[in-house]
């Protein structure tokens, strides 16, 4: 019995394995806890020294780009110095040839106004001169249309004088039924009455003297033939040849309208004999002014 222990020492034996149970768990523990320590510490210093070395690296980069920035700027602003520069020499050397041609330009136009000055009071001189001219020439006018007047108003009474005659004259002219009883024009007997009638213009006038002897003569577009006259009776027989047809006007009288047609006018044609003499006869066609052309 005196081999087993009591139950107080039992107790304490399993108190004691404890302890020391905890104590190595304690000191595992410290030591986990001094190694976990020592790596953090570490890993701090790695990231501190990496830090430090990003920004030396950083910084240099800074360094490097501002200087290559600053380099870049001083090259930009060398050249827009330089073309600046060359921009202003250009400007300044055009505002002297500008300056030079403005200054030529306003001497030519002073010389031109000068000119034009000149030419205008030349001209106007002349045109002085030249009212006094007319002015001159007007007061001669003057007496010569004075003088032309009245030549004026001696023509008008000879044209009323004529124009008088010539109404005397018409009126003594007489009309006739033809021999183929169409009413015909005035009837000249005479030279002076034939040339009233051409002054009338009513027809137009072709005169003849047809010699019994000659055959058929050509009057105007007809041809008439002497057959017979008699001076004493103031009678006369002729062929008319018109249109390719012959026409006999047998013992016609002297200022008798002889009439035929021609295809050229719906107006007769008049043949007038004023003088009957021994185998001739003395006298004129009259042709009416509107014909139509033939084919």
């Amino acid at each position: 019995m005196s081999d087993q222990g009591t139950p107080s020492e039992g107790k304490r034996n399993t108190h004691g394995g404890i302890f020391a149970a905890l104590t190595v768990g304690l000191v595992l523990a410290l030591a986990g806890i001094g190694f976990l320590w020592s790596r953090v510490n570490h890993l701090n210093d790695q990231l501190t020294a990496q830090m430090s070395a990003l920004q030396d690296g950083t910084q240099t980069q800074i360094s490097k780009l501002s200087d290559a920035t600053s380099a870049l700027l001083e090259q930009r602003l060398s050249t827009l110095n330089d073309a600046l520069g060359t921009a202003m020499k250009g400007a300044q050397a055009r505002m002297v040839g500008l300056n030079a041609a403005l200054t030529k330009a306003k001497s030519a136009s002073d010389q031109q106004a000068e000119d034009l000055r000149g030419q205008l009071q030349q001209q106007q001189q002349q045109v002085t001169g030249e009212i006094a001219t007319l002015k001159d020439a007007t007061s001669s006018n003057d007496s010569k249309i004075q003088e032309v007047s009245t030549d004026v108003s001696g023509v008008k009474t000879a044209a009323a004088s004529t124009q008088e005659g010539l109404d005397k004259t018409t009126a003594d002219l007489k009309r006739a039924i033809g021999d183929m009883g169409t009413m015909s024009g005035l009837i000249a007997t005479n030279a002076d009455e034939l040339k009233i009638l051409r002054a009338l213009g009513e027809r137009n006038y072709v005169e003849f003297d047809i010699n019994r002897k000659q055959g058929a003569q050509k009057v105007g577009d007809v041809a008439v033939t002497l057959r017979s006259s008699d001076p004493k009776r103031n009678r006369y027989t002729v062929d008319v040849v018109a249109d390719d047809q012959k026409v006999q006007k047998s013992n016609k009288t002297a200022n008798e309208p002889v009439q035929f047609y021609m295809s050229k006018s719906k107006q007769p044609f008049e043949l007038v004999v004023n003088q009957v003499k021994k185998d001739e006869i003395v006298g004129y066609l009259a042709v009416p002014k509107m014909l139509v052309a033939t084919k």
